[in-house]
């Protein structure tokens, strides 16, 4: 038996636009190729907001590995999104994520809460609305 365990993507529906989970080992191929992911499904429905629910697992992405993946996402529409970050087991660096996506103008926030992210997007969905 294989101790290989391979990359879930799951998407549904949520108030403020798409929420996906994603499971698996947190390696920088697998958080690319769950970024390209959610960027087609973003494109091809025009949500608003995302709240993502990473439970990848493994050593945490480097600073240097989180720059490079918001530059290699620039240009995928997700500058036209609010984006909620969950990492349930703790951030593990994932806070260089949000610095370098806010640099590049994209509005993300990372949290440890479900809870707490869901009512951040869904507050500003309504004051973008307003």
């Amino acid at each position: 038996m294989s101790n290989d365990v391979a990359l879930t993507i799951n998407s549904s529906l949520h108030r403020a636009g798409l929420r996906v989970e994603v499971r698996g080992p947190g390696t920088y191929e697998n958080t690319v190729a769950y970024w390209q992911a959610i960027a087609a499904a973003l494109h091809a429905t025009h949500f608003k907001g995302l709240l993502l629910i990473d439970e990848t697992s493994g050593e945490p992405l480097s600073p240097l590995q989180w720059k490079a993946l918001v530059l290699a996402m620039e240009g995928t529409g997700l500058e036209q999104l609010r984006i909620a970050h969950v990492k349930p087991h703790g951030l593990e660096r994932i806070e260089y994520c949000e610095l370098y996506a806010r640099e590049a103008g994209i509005e993300a926030h990372v949290f440890t809460n479900e809870a707490e992210a869901d009512i951040w997007l869904r507050y500003g969905e309504r004051a973008r609305s307003a």
